[in-house]
């Protein structure tokens, strides 16, 4: 019997150009001799021979080549049902060596109409559950579905280790008109290594997959078949209290820390410590040290240490350099059982232009913009997302819901918000193009934006998205529903920037730079500020804190004293970056672990001691979280004192009586017989001094507390009588009746 497919149809498949190869391979019904048949045919490049296994009759029938390039095809009969017959596949290579196998193009499409759909209109929020490489069992057979989405492709196959990176063993079926290619391969276990062949006309790229959940470690670049389903998490209870314990009316301080410099292993300093031994040093430390959240620099995968994990192209697997995915989950769940928080940074903002990555994936520009004034981050040589395509914001909206679903991630610091919603984001006049109003707003990001704080926290409630803006863009932490862009917290760079600027000035010019300190609280509850000195003010030169503030070794340690005791009291919650709570003296370097060894010396663990005192502090009292973002919550008692370079706020909780009186003395001359108004009579406690010999300090200040006496001033009728230490801050609190 010659075969039924026509000769075009089998050029194409061997040409690598079927866009559905289900309609040659697999099994077909047609007739023979009369009777409805089976055909089954196979494409078997570099193979010998081949076979049908006919599973339930326990019968072997030859394959017919009928095409030289490897294609087979035998005639079966149907089953007693009239239906297709269980089968394998058997083959012989050009060695002798056989293979069985079950046959991929026998399995029906998992993808339904329905995820096709909501793809394209790009709200398949859950397309993590769809797309990239699923394990599944169908019909009682353990495998793999791959489904991807390249709308412009000719073809694209599954190549991997599995079949000798052979792109014409397993190529995919595209769903039309959406684009999507998938294809079942049974019998591939969990560690599978595989990429995208994708073709389009002269176009030949080898990718990883944009969905793909594990990836081998840098510089290789495969992605991996990982089974996300196995790892038994253990953190329900904090997942119960997440509400609460996120609350912008709760104790925040975030430690940010980049994995693969925190710290290295004492006996190999050049390996990295791994997810599993992390989630004991590092949860351990930010335990003792007070800090309610871990916020984690870039962990998706990415082919270059030297971007920080700042340009990604696995964006849904966790880099491979600390461990495998399940060693992720270990680190999360095992900071939640020690009640802390992990927060991740999130880069929807680039992606780089590796050749396995997102980069012209299709042969087209399909996640970024073709046109390079909106598609092309020249100062970072990176490309933008087009965040006016269904597809693409459905890619990140989904994202940022993966890590909270499969990760139980707590929340999301959005980096570079700002060049995403502004067009003219670094570009000089004429290279960017006005949006359809002739203004310089990105409203397709500002859409995605609100879509991704719409969806994050209305389907997981209590997680944080956070945003990097550097800008007086209004209401970026205010509800999406009275125009906002609905995140929950805002970086305050202003704050960082004039606070850094103000700390690096000599001390005896302080005082006239007595603006830099108090224009904060003029717009300080305009926005959910976090306070943040971050990695990016110890890198490019800048130097470390400690460098960045003047004076002797003794004036900078109190410096640094001073700067984080007036910021762990200013309105916001807090963020510093690791090494400056124990004062390292180099620049941030990714390379090599933070400076240890410094905590031999007292001033170094001094410092150490006091961070974590402030943090004991901060959450103790409810005077310094309750109210960060409303007025209410603070009020200058003396702001104007521009001279002594000194300020003096009060910070307020819910509760009338909870309060809290904070003195700060920014020059290096101790202000004796200091007099500072107050609202009511009685003993004031003492509850922190940055001065204090157990910081390192010189142990000036007021001893277990004053008494207020009726002295009016500062407008209140009372007033106590403080010494305020050198470059030192002193918080006093009532006793109460």
């Amino acid at each position: 019997m010659r075969t039924q497919t026509s000769l075009e149809t089998i050029g194409r498949l061997v040409e690598g150009r079927l866009e559905d190869p289900r309609r040659l391979l697999g099994p077909h019904l047609v007739e023979h001799d009369g009777r409805k048949a089976v055909a089954v045919r196979a494409f078997f490049p570099q193979s010998e021979r081949a076979w049908v296994l006919d599973d339930v009759q326990n019968a072997t029938l030859p394959m017919r080549r009928i095409h030289p390039a490897g294609l087979y095809e035998a005639i079966c009969p149907l089953n007693e049902a009239g239906q297709t017959p269980a089968y394998r596949l058997q083959v012989a290579s050009e060695r002798g060596e056989r293979t069985t196998m079950h046959d991929p193009y026998a399995f029906s499409p998992l993808l339904s109409d329905y995820d096709l759909y909501l793809l394209g209109e790009g709200t398949h929020w859950q397309s993590y559950e769809k797309l990239g490489a699923q394990m599944r069992t169908v019909d009682g057979v353990r495998g793999v579905n791959f489904a991807v989405w390249a709308p412009n492709a000719s073809s694209v196959s599954i190549v991997g280790d599995f079949n000798k990176w052979d792109d014409r063993r397993h190529p995919m079926r595209k769903h039309i008109p959406s684009g999507v290619w998938e294809l079942f391969i049974p019998g591939l276990p969990e560690g599978t290594l595989y990429k995208y062949r994708i073709k389009n006309g002269s176009f030949q790229g080898e990718k990883c997959d944009p969905y793909g959940f594990g990836a081998e470690c840098p510089p290789k670049t495969a992605s991996k078949v990982v089974d996300l389903s196995k790892y038994q998490w253990n953190d329900g209870n904090w997942l119960g209290e997440r509400v609460k314990r996120n609350g912008l009316d709760a104790p925040m301080s975030f430690y940010e820390v980049h994995l693969g410099s925190w710290k290295r292993p004492g006996d190999n300093p050049d390996r990295w410590m791994t997810y599993r031994e992390l989630a004991h040093d590092l949860v351990a430390y930010v335990k003792e040290m007070g800090y309610t959240h871990i916020e984690l620099m870039p962990v998706s995968e990415h082919p270059f240490s030297g971007s920080w994990g700042y340009q990604q192209v696995g964006y849904f697997a966790p880099t491979a350099r600390y461990g495998s995915p399940e060693d992720f989950m270990y680190f999360v769940d095992h900071a939640h059982q020690n009640g802390i928080g992990v927060v991740l940074d999130w880069v929807p903002a680039h992606f780089p232009k590796d050749g396995h990555g997102l980069a012209y994936f299709d042969g087209s520009h399909l996640y970024e913009h073709q046109d390079p004034r909106k598609g092309e981050h020249r100062d970072w040589g990176t490309l933008i997302f087009n965040y006016g395509r269904h597809e693409v914001r459905n890619f990140l909206v989904s994202n940022a819901l993966f890590w909270m679903d499969k990760y139980h991630i707590d929340g999301l610091r959005v980096d570079a918000v700002a060049s995403m919603i502004y067009l003219d984001y670094s570009r000089e006049a004429g290279d960017w193009e006005p949006n359809c109003f002739g203004g310089r707003e990105n409203l397709e990001a500002l859409d995605f934006l609100r879509e991704l704080n719409v969806q994050t926290h209305t389907q997981f409630p209590g997680t944080l998205t956070v945003a990097e803006e550097s800008t007086a863009w209004p209401n970026v932490s205010r509800p999406t529903y009275i125009g906002g862009l609905g995140f929950s917290l805002k970086w305050n760079m202003g704050w960082m920037n004039d606070t850094r600027k103000y700390m690096s000035h000599e001390t005896i010019h302080r005082k006239y730079h007595h603006d830099e300190l108090t224009f904060s609280l003029i717009y300080a509850f305009t926005e959910n500020f976090v306070l943040p000195l971050s990695h990016d003010e110890v890198v490019h030169g800048k130097g470390s804190l400690m460098d960045q503030v003047p004076g002797d070794l003794w004036q900078k340690f109190a410096n640094m004293r001073l700067l984080y005791g007036y910021m762990w009291t200013h309105p916001g919650k807090k963020l510093t970056f690791m090494g400056g709570e124990f004062g390292q003296w180099t620049e941030w370097n990714y390379e090599t672990s933070l400076q240890w060894h410094l905590l031999q010396w007292d001033s170094h663990k001094g410092l150490q001691r006091y961070v974590a005192d402030l943090n004991k502090l901060l959450t103790s009292e409810p005077a310094l979280y309750e109210k960060d973002f409303e007025p209410q919550g603070f009020e200058w008692v003396d702001c104007h004192n521009w001279e002594e370079s000194v300020l003096a706020f009060l910070r307020k909780g819910k509760n009338p009586n909870d309060f809290l009186l904070t003195a700060c003395n920014f020059t290096p001359v101790p202000r004796t017989k200091h007099r500072i108004g107050v609202s009511r009579p009685g003993y004031y406690q003492e509850v922190l001094n940055s001065d204090s010999e157990f910081y390192g300090g010189s142990n000036i200040g007021n001893g277990m507390g004053v008494h207020a006496e009726q002295v009016p001033w500062h407008g209140r009728p009372y007033s106590i009588e403080v010494v305020l230490p050198p470059l030192g801050v002193c918080v006093f609190k009532p006793e109460r009746k």
